[in-house]
């Protein structure tokens, strides 16, 4: 479940791009390092003590993913497949069980929206390997965490919630978004996602993505897996307040040494792209760019230096959905397109341009159903690249 929604009140991007109006910088501008959790100040962002307890619990559960990996290929490391054939491991659990009793502590009246139940958990036996990595990670406690409490803990995100006549308030995370890349190898990216929803409304989102590589310079566009040939950090944090704009960090002590700054958050902006033939492009890892109606306007090529006229230039693919909207926030990528398949569940506009229904599933909240596909850019192109797909339909 993705984090990310169009909103008139949001800036110029098709995407959680939180910052007021102003015209769009190249690519991301270094701010001062701030003491707090959070780059901007307490006054400016209301919901900034469910931010900074987001913050904190999705870094910790990145911690899980990277331990987890370690381990994937050894003797003790599991896999398994769920029974839509998805490969899902400890490390899937493990963050969900500790996202919800992270957030419980402090939020203990804001319900959770996740996607694994205990259930799996049991029959896989796979009890003791998640409540050891959740223990790991948790904070510290009078008591040491049961089996019992961590499989409540895990089917919080299932249980039934009663909303109302107005959506209500809660928490949606995506354990982890890229499960494949994750068991892929370091190269793949993968996202742990969380967001807040308050009366329909996404108020604020962190997505932490451990093996991100960022080249030092902004000013390149460098493959979406990293360069050899570049100094680049391993490891992204980004977050997004309604109000205060986009932020990114480097996630710190993955691989048992501190960042050197450790608190130093990046504003993020996206690109400044205002033609559509010259716009980077990326797709799901499960489509091809035949099957988007823009194939009836452009081929695709994947080789920065070659683009033809009658091309669009389409970045590497990358495993999970929240990948591509962090580079279209982070500013590598100006488009992320998307067909619509049966319950897919995703968010931003869809192929008509109107506002994905976070309350469209009225009993679950867990279910969207986008018009035709979705579409994410960096605004300035989202009503050209609308009216391409109303002319082919």
């Amino acid at each position: 479940m993705n984090l990310l929604q169009s909103s008139s009140q949001f800036s110029t991007v098709r995407f959680l791009h939180l910052h007021p109006s102003s015209p769009t910088p190249l690519r991301t501008r270094f701010l001062p390092v701030r003491s707090s959790l959070l780059p901007f100040t307490n006054q400016n962002a209301k919901y900034h003590r469910e931010l900074e307890a987001a913050v904190d619990v999705v870094e910790r559960a990145c911690r899980i993913c990277v331990d987890v990996k370690k381990s994937l290929y050894s003797s003790e490391g599991r896999i398994v497949e769920k029974n839509d054939n998805t490969p899902v491991t400890v490390a899937d659990f493990g963050v969900q069980a500790l996202v919800s009793l992270e957030l419980s502590k402090v939020f203990p009246s804001i319900p959770l929206v996740a996607e694994e139940d205990s259930d799996f958990v049991r029959s896989n036996n796979l009890v003791d390997s998640v409540v050891s990595v959740v223990t790991d990670k948790a904070s510290s406690n009078d008591k040491p965490l049961t089996n019992v409490d961590v499989l409540e803990a895990i089917d919080r995100g299932k249980n039934a919630i009663v909303y109302g006549t107005r959506p209500a308030t809660y928490w949606v995370l995506d354990p982890i978004d890229g499960t494949k890349g994750f068991l892929k190898g370091s190269e793949a990216l993968y996202v742990v996602g969380l967001a807040l929803v308050v009366e329909g409304d996404i108020v604020l989102g962190v997505m932490g993505c451990p093996n991100w590589k960022e080249a030092s310079s902004y000013n390149s566009t460098i493959d979406v897996q990293g360069s050899e040939s570049v100094p680049t950090r391993s490891g992204i944090l980004m977050v997004a307040h309604i109000g205060c704009g986009t932020w990114a960090r480097q996630l710190s002590d993955l691989m048992g040494v501190s960042a050197k700054v450790p608190n130093g958050w990046t504003r993020c902006f996206v690109d400044g792209c205002h033609l559509v033939p010259k716009a980077r492009f990326c797709i799901s890892d499960s489509q091809t760019w035949e099957s988007v109606p823009l194939s009836a306007f452009f081929s695709a090529t994947s080789d920065a230096d070659g683009v033809s006229d009658k091309e669009i230039l389409l970045l590497p693919t990358c495993c999970g959905s929240l990948c591509k909207y962090l580079m279209v926030a982070s500013g590598r990528a100006s488009v992320f397109i998307l067909r619509a398949r049966a319950q897919t569940i995703i968010k931003v506009t869809d192929w008509k341009g109107s506002d994905i229904d976070l309350a469209a599933d009225q009993v679950e909240r867990r279910i969207l159903f986008p018009s035709m596909g979705v579409l994410v850019s960096n605004g300035t192109i989202h009503n050209r690249i609308l009216e391409m797909i109303s002319s082919t339909s």
